[in-house]
């Protein structure tokens, strides 16, 4: 079948940026939140009971102006990703995130009242039939309002961001669509690049040395622009850092944990296993190097595709679409019936073309009950995986969308599981589909890329930015001193196993510059793991796809622990758990050896 490349958003809002119901829209909510305000001002919770019916709807008038919202940036948003030069978006997105702060000042009022009304009261209200579906959502927001300061600080400190903490992070954007990198083709023809053909073009088949070359060219094209990167991500950890402290946070890490309702102990036990068992992941890398010529890799070999003469693995995108569905069929019938309706009724943006932004993502549309998934098909392995990867997070939202939207609130480790989970069925089809030694171990190369980066590279962001903000508290980080930061973090992550490094990883990778999400990092790693150990139980058991989706349908409604124990039977917080997934790691890790033997 036929699936087009590009996607529809005239279904969201039709006429493009400038789309009058998007106009409407926003000024509808402008009076949304008008109405909230007054009602949240008149409720004196230090003196009034609420009444239950007065209670009930403005929860819901909360979660219909915070859908509203995301639904409108979800469209601007992806005009942007798809047109990096359309600047109007930007304007229009500066103006969703002010309506954005008057919700979050709402917000931040109705939990400190939340706090003013006494236990049974409280106890009372999530009684009601029509809050039961959120009383975890509710309990959430009452803790969280007690570490709030005042309404006028808080709305003060939301003010601020607009042209501080979030302009920041929109300011880095700006330097990275301005950024050409150059590449020389085989042909001998130089052409410039944008960060995003870029980074494709180094994750795709070419001879060691044009690799190596362009590379060499990604590094300097970043260190040339190290500076205005540099105060960017400055200004932004500053920015939080004092937030924290003005909230009386002393750890950096306590605000990303509580965002994804995990523990300490639960990333302890995770990284004790990941720092453990990464010897198994360092031995492939020597093996990788062996097969590329090379007697140790260097950076960018690490993700290139090995080309060992087996049967081409690469795939137009239509074949790409069909192979995933046909996969998502041998494990849940619910999830290929949701995979191809998305691409039958163009969810998805793959096209390969210029100005558009790099990377790949999933935004669930509330009030539509849609997704949209943006990413680039270039016909690799990495691309297929990706694409089921986005189709999973679409499934996850899919199984939810008739909750209320506080409840479909996952934290990003969980959001992590039903992709990774949908990338696992199809980079396992992959395999067990070559026909010949060399393509499978092609393929398994692709599949290992998952653990590599979870197990290495992600850890090694994680080094990076606990020793960042660290050393922010103590003032500026200058250019150098954040290479410095990212090389050891590097070597450390992968056991000095490569021979060149990428020390301005701290520039070139978006996650550091992201406003909402704190240390987006080692959730994917979390939710990798996560995913393993229901994979396995899928494998075994016949009725996994109820067991499944009743697993989605809790993710936002309690702790990540409480999830585990509930669902899966686990103990997060022991290493046991996070090892059974290693295990899964060294069959593949495993079978790529012996396969490549005799090719040495």
């Amino acid at each position: 079948m036929h699936y087009s490349e590009t996607w529809d958003l005239d279904r969201i809002f039709p006429g493009g940026i400038s789309s009058p119901k998007l106009q409407a829209k926003i000024t509808k909510i402008t009076q949304q939140l008008a109405e909230a305000r007054t009602a949240l001002t008149n409720w004196r919770t230090d003196a009034d009971t609420p009444d239950n019916d007065w209670f009930v709807l403005i929860v819901n008038d909360l979660q219909k102006i915070q859908a509203g919202l995301a639904q409108c940036e979800v469209f601007v948003v992806a005009v942007q990703s798809a047109d990096a030069k359309n600047t109007q978006a930007g304007t229009i997105l500066n103006q969703l995130y002010q309506l954005d702060n008057q919700l979050d000042n709402l917000l931040n009022r109705f939990k400190k009242g939340l706090v003013n009304l006494d236990d049974s009261t409280f106890k009372t209200i999530l009684t009601q039939p029509a809050l039961k579906t959120v009383a975890f959502n509710l309990t959430e927001m009452r803790e969280q309002g007690r570490d709030l300061l005042a309404d006028s600080t808080e709305a003060l400190i939301n003010n601020l961001s607009l042209d501080g903490f979030q302009a920041w992070s929109d300011h880095y954007d700006t330097l990275v669509n301005q950024l050409k990198i150059n590449y020389t083709d085989e042909h001998g023809q130089t052409h410039q690049l944008s960060a995003g053909q870029a980074q494709n073009m180094l994750a795709a088949a070419m001879p060691n040395a044009q690799r190596a070359q362009l590379m060499q060219n990604w590094e300097a094209t970043w260190q040339a622009n190290a500076a205005p990167f540099a105060d960017t991500l400055n200004h932004l950890a500053g920015f939080r850092l004092t937030n924290y402290q003005a909230h009386g946070l002393t750890n950096f890490l306590q605000k990303p944990l509580e965002l994804n309702r995990m523990s300490q102990a639960t990333l302890d036990a995770m990284y004790q296993v990941v720092a453990e068992d990464k010897g198994l992941l360092l031995h492939y890398l020597q093996r990788k190097a062996a097969l590329l010529g090379k007697s140790q890799l260097d950076w960018q070999d690490v993700e290139a595709p090995l080309d060992l003469g087996g049967q081409p693995t690469s795939q137009t995108y239509d074949q790409a679409a069909d192979f995933v569905i046909t996969n998502f069929q041998k494990f849940s019938p619910k999830m290929a019936h949701l995979a191809k309706y998305a691409l039958e009724h163009r969810w998805v943006e793959a096209e390969n073309r210029p100005n558009k932004r790099p990377g790949g993502y999933m935004d669930n549309l509330p009030e539509t009950q849609e997704s949209r998934i943006f990413m680039t098909f270039t016909g690799s392995p990495n691309d297929t995986a990706t694409l089921a990867h986005e189709l999973g997070h679409a499934f996850h939202a899919d199984v939810i969308k008739d909750l209320p939207l506080w409840r479909q609130d996952y934290a990003m480790n969980v959001a992590e599981t039903a992709s990774t989970f949908s990338e696992l069925i199809v980079a396992d089809a992959s395999v067990k589909a070559a026909c010949d030694p060399k393509t499978k171990l092609q393929l398994l190369d692709t599949k290992i890329q998952n653990p590599l980066a979870m197990f290495l590279d992600i850890r090694a962001r994680f080094l990076f930015e606990t020793r960042f903000y660290d050393a922010r508290k103590r003032g500026i980080v200058t250019p150098d001193e954040l290479s410095t930061l990212m090389l050891d973090a590097q070597k450390e992550a992968y056991g000095n196993a490569l021979t060149t490094y990428h020390p301005m990883f701290w520039a070139s990778k978006l996650h550091f510059y992201l406003s909402d999400v704190p240390f987006y990092n080692f959730p994917y790693t979390f939710g990798y793991l996560f995913s393993l150990g229901i994979y396995a139980q899928a494998k075994q058991q016949p009725d996994f796809e109820d067991r499944y989706i009743a697993l989605l349908r809790d993710t936002a409604n309690m702790t990540t622990e409480e999830l585990a124990q509930k669902h899966l039977g686990v103990d997060l917080t022991k290493p046991a758990f996070w090892q059974a997934g290693v295990a899964l790691i060294k069959r593949d890790i495993d079978e790529f050896m012996a396969l490549s033997a005799p090719l040495l």
